[in-house]
């Protein structure tokens, strides 16, 4: 009878395994697979104390105790299953993705897990006991598995660096092979993403254009593009370009060797990693430095970091919607209206009026860049007119739609950052018909400055809005006493809740017909 219960109780502990092992590697995979950011995440987050890790504790001790083996064997496999089913059905911003390299390191550790519940196992005699000590094992992994996930993760990195080898040697040689294809490089503190969607939009009039997907920005996002969706017919590739650390560009320029180059921003993003914005200018220009002499660099002057990095190397067109004393391309007569944005791009030789549908100076700026790309590629002015009108909105980016209520949501979800916060706080307060609303968790990954600029924003927040909602706890205070600052909204105005679910919950019991609601930054699931 009693092995029957101690059967039962290892399912229920396997389950709670996996299922903890599965969080725990889902918050690997959103720090890089890198184990000091992983490390710094479980200092700050607390998880290795965390009340989960605590009940699974008091499960393995409770098998210890003098009580009888069917009551400690039965209620220890109720408490780990209602924990699995609580860690599966647990909504996830950012799930994780079973790549090939998650599913050889979750083997490995499966691996590891089972040499040492066997080990325990030869300790004694008999199935009964080799049975018991796997219930041992198994239901102490969750208590250490984020020890186990750092040790087996530091012991694949040989594997991992000579499998990626492979790859970006294959990849380079299927690049070696198109040398007539031009590659566009795009990389900035923030605008990347969208201008990569832009001059995608305007190059395909003229050429057959592949673009790095998603956010495949880093060497082995890019190189998997190269290997699965590149065809021998491409005549452009644009490379998105991101980076979190100090050489991190160069390595993509060292695999597909870009002819032009984009710097969208230089911003006082991903500090924690960076530590100053002298480091960020530096990364962002390292892909202007590898251009080849032929090739041509167009960076935006609105930046100062930008503005202030001369360029001696490749020939480079400056552009600017503010700061336009030494910019080549300036944008012009900027209109608004209920149907978009009109404006003008003037250069020494070129002048050209567009509409599109985008609102928002930094959707003026991507659109610069990438109509001065299309310009020097000799796409004609009918062909960049007629694009540019027709480009639809990058989703999460600014994005701005309404409901059927009558309700305007500018979506600007993915990220958020001091410039961007700003620039779309500056696209809510345009709108007048009816109360203004910002959900927003605030901004991360900004080091020593993170109190700082949260504060600032709080104190833009209170001069746009009418309503402000504050999402979670990592950025609360900051914004608050920003907001307080001002003095310009009222507590009444402020409401704080611990989830989006929560704000939604309140917006529903504010919004009318002609509100606007500005969601800015939707925090992944390592903050709270």
């Amino acid at each position: 009878m009693e092995t029957i219960f101690v059967s039962i109780f290892l399912a229920a502990a396997v389950f709670n395994m996996v299922m903890r092992l599965r969080l725990d590697l889902q918050m690997l995979q959103q720090n890089s697979y890198r184990n000091e950011r992983y490390g710094k995440w479980l200092r700050t987050s607390g998880d290795v104390q965390s009340l989960s890790r605590l009940v699974d504790l008091l499960v393995v001790l409770l098998l210890f105790t003098p009580f009888p083996k069917v009551f400690t064997l039965s209620a220890g496999a109720v408490i780990m299953i209602v924990k699995g089913f609580s860690v599966l059905t647990r909504k996830q911003k950012k799930p994780l993705v079973m790549t090939k390299r998650v599913w050889r390191l979750f083997v490995e550790i499966l691996v590891f897990i089972a040499i040492v519940a066997s080990f325990g196992a030869l300790q004694g005699i008999g199935f009964d006991h080799a049975l018991r000590m796997a219930c041992y094992v198994v239901a102490a992994v969750p208590v250490v598995s984020w020890l186990i996930v750092l040790l087996c993760n530091a012991s694949m990195q040989p594997v991992e660096r000579a499998i990626n080898k492979t790859y970006v040697d294959d990849a380079r040689r299927r690049l070696t092979a198109m040398p007539d294809m031009k590659i566009i490089g795009i990389t900035g503190s923030y605008g990347k993403t969208s201008t990569k969607h832009y001059l995608n939009r305007i190059l395909s009039e003229q050429f057959d254009v592949l673009m790095t997907p998603g956010s495949f920005n880093t060497p082995m996002g890019v190189v998997r593009t190269v290997r699965e969706m590149m065809k021998p017919y491409n005549e452009v590739f644009i490379v998105e370009m991101g980076a979190k650390n100090i050489g991190d560009i160069k390595e993509i320029c060292d695999i597909v060797h870009p002819q032009i180059g984009i710097v969208t921003a230089v911003g006082e993003q991903h500090l924690e990693s960076f530590k100053s914005i002298e480091n960020v200018q530096r990364t962002k220009f390292e892909l202007i430095d590898a251009l080849p002499a032929d090739g041509f660099g167009v960076v935006n002057d609105d930046f100062e970091y930008v503005a202030n990095r001369p360029v001696d190397n490749v020939k480079t067109y400056r552009y600017a919607v503010r700061n336009t004393a030494h910019a080549d391309y300036r944008a012009t007569d900027i209109e608004y209206d209920e149907f978009g944005t009109h404006f003008t791009i003037e250069g020494a030789d070129r002048r050209l009026r567009l509409d599109t549908r985008l609102v928002g100076e930094c959707n003026i700026s991507n659109l610069m860049a990438a109509v001065i790309v299309a310009m020097r590629l000799g796409v004609a002015d009918e062909k960049i007119k007629y694009a540019v009108s027709h480009i639809e909105q990058v989703e999460h980016r600014l994005n701005m739609k309404r409901t059927p209520a009558g309700v305007t949501i500018i979506d600007d979800a993915f990220n958020s950052n001091p410039d961007g916060s700003r620039m779309a706080l500056d696209v809510l307060s345009r709108m007048t018909k009816g109360k203004r609303i910002v959900v927003t968790p605030g901004m991360i990954e900004l080091g020593d400055k993170q109190h700082f600029h949260n504060a600032n924003f709080g104190e833009h927040i209170a001069e746009t809005v009418d309503v402000a909602i504050i999402v979670g706890r990592y950025n609360r205070e900051a914004i608050v006493e920003g907001i307080r600052r001002s003095g310009a909204l009222n507590d009444d105005s402020i409401i704080i809740v611990d989830s989006f679910a929560e704000a939604q919950q309140r917006l529903a019991t504010l919004l009318s017909q002609g509100d606007t609601v500005l969601y800015e930054n939707d925090l992944p699931d390592t903050f709270k």
